[in-house]
């Protein structure tokens, strides 16, 4: 007997990807855990003719020779372990697009960067015949890339993502359906546990990154948390999100991580937790503990967390060009021009006293006096930033003050700059090598 299965709380990509595998093992039973995501149970409800699965506890008493493992490679996020490996020895084949390496040892592996893992699959469907789906098949499929890809937007979106949509629209997927399946409405209950977020987060500065921790009681079964959290992330604006959702009557937390781009790695923060993810979103599920030991746990792996992004110490330039308050303007233009940039910061004692920009020395030139003192029209109010801070910090404090540079300070003492062209050369990947 040969089995396809994925992860608990299985979303669109997870389900795509099981009956994608399944073109390529036609022979292999579909099986999916009791835990689903809500959109996805709807779908199943409605497709279920079209999608037929099997449940662990409805499998035949047969030995198990291959098993298909789709969109994860480990064992924790795996329902029926016992059931799949326990009666024999099968072929373990694991087709996934974590980055994060799980503990599955296969006996064939597929793990290459994409945003989806359906699109890795049908990427071997492709290999060996050309794509023939049916309208359900091409819009189920593309569902899977869409939610996981953020509809083609989130950092781990690859170029093989959106050629595989392209193919999928080709084979006359339904986006009219795709936006109803992945738009969900929110429920009362979803609607009531996001006010409760909103009031009750907890807020603060770790590892340069402004974070919110969420703790809340939950009763029972509550589908739809990882919807919620989405939202919470979009509304409160920090660089990470969580929400910790504990289950007093099952003691056990459920976890549920967002990042924005260039931030931290949600994905490693969940494995650590005994869950996983990808770099900006995951989830664990956490047995005998309490929401306060967890948050304590999730900050501390914060403080140890791996960085998306480079720091500014990687990216300013050094040493750097200053004037003197007393330097006249004429001389302190002259030196601009020598060295070709816009603004220079004004240093006294050692300390950074003013910022000079190419915006003074046009004021000066209109009133006539380049031979008066750069302390007579540098800005005194000095937007600074630390060797630390993200490029995205850094742009935030430039869109917010119209600057166009940032001396970056350490202890007091200049350091380096980072300007307006620094970070655009980040973000379009045009630093040099």
């Amino acid at each position: 007997m040969e089995i396809i299965t994925t992860h608990k709380n299985t979303d669109f990509d997870g389900l795509a990807s099981v009956f994608a595998a399944r073109i390529l093992f036609p022979e292999a039973l579909p099986v999916l855990p009791e835990s689903l995501n809500s959109d996805v149970r709807r779908f199943l409800s409605i497709h279920k003719d079209h999608f037929p699965f099997y449940r662990v506890k409805d499998l035949p008493p047969e030995e198990v020779t291959r098993l298909v493992i789709v969109d994860t490679a480990s064992w924790a996020r795996i329902e029926g372990k016992d059931r799949f490996i326990g009666r024999g020895n099968p072929e373990i084949v694991v087709i996934d697009h974590h980055p994060v390496q799980g503990d599955i040892r296969s006996n064939r592996l597929i793990c290459r960067p994409a945003g989806a893992a359906v699109s890795l699959v049908l990427e071997e469907i492709l290999k060996q015949r050309p794509a023939q789906l049916s309208v359900i098949q091409a819009t189920l499929f593309i569902s899977g890339i869409y939610e996981d890809t953020g509809n083609l937007t989130f950092p781990s979106t690859s170029a093989h993502d959106a050629r595989t949509a392209a193919m999928l629209l080709d084979q006359g997927a339904d986006l009219n359906l795709v936006r109803d399946l992945l738009r969900s409405p929110y429920n009362p209950a979803q609607k009531e546990i996001l006010s409760a977020m909103l009031q009750n987060e907890h807020r603060f500065s770790e590892n340069g990154f402004e974070v919110s921790i969420c703790r809340l009681s939950v009763e029972g079964h509550t589908p739809g948390l990882s919807m919620v959290v989405d939202l919470y992330h979009e509304v409160n604006g920090a660089d990470a999100t969580f929400g910790i959702f504990e289950e007093l009557r099952k003691e056990q937390c459920i976890i549920i991580g967002r990042s924005s781009p260039n931030t931290l790695d949600i994905g490693a923060i969940m494995q650590k937790m005994g869950g996983g993810g990808h770099p900006h979103a995951g989830s664990a599920l956490v047995k005998s503990a309490d929401g306060e030991s967890v948050e304590r746990r999730i900050s501390r792996l914060i403080g140890e967390g791996k960085r998306l992004s480079v720091q500014i110490s990687d990216l300013m330039s050094f040493p750097v060009t200053t004037v003197a308050p007393a330097t006249s303007m004429r001389e302190a233009a002259l030196l601009l021009r020598e060295k070709g940039c816009t603004g220079l910061p004004v240093e006294e004692n050692g300390k950074v006293v003013g910022i000079i920009s190419r915006r003074d020395f046009q004021k000066a030139r209109k009133a006539k006096q380049l031979k008066s003192p750069v302390a007579a029209f540098m800005s005194s109010k000095v937007i600074h930033i630390g060797p630390d801070w993200t490029v995205s910090q850094a742009v935030r404090l430039l869109v917010k003050h119209d600057i166009g540079r940032l001396p970056v300070i350490r202890n007091d003492r200049l350091i380096g700059i980072i300007t307006r062209s620094d970070a655009m050369r980040y973000y379009y990947d045009l630093m040099p090598e």
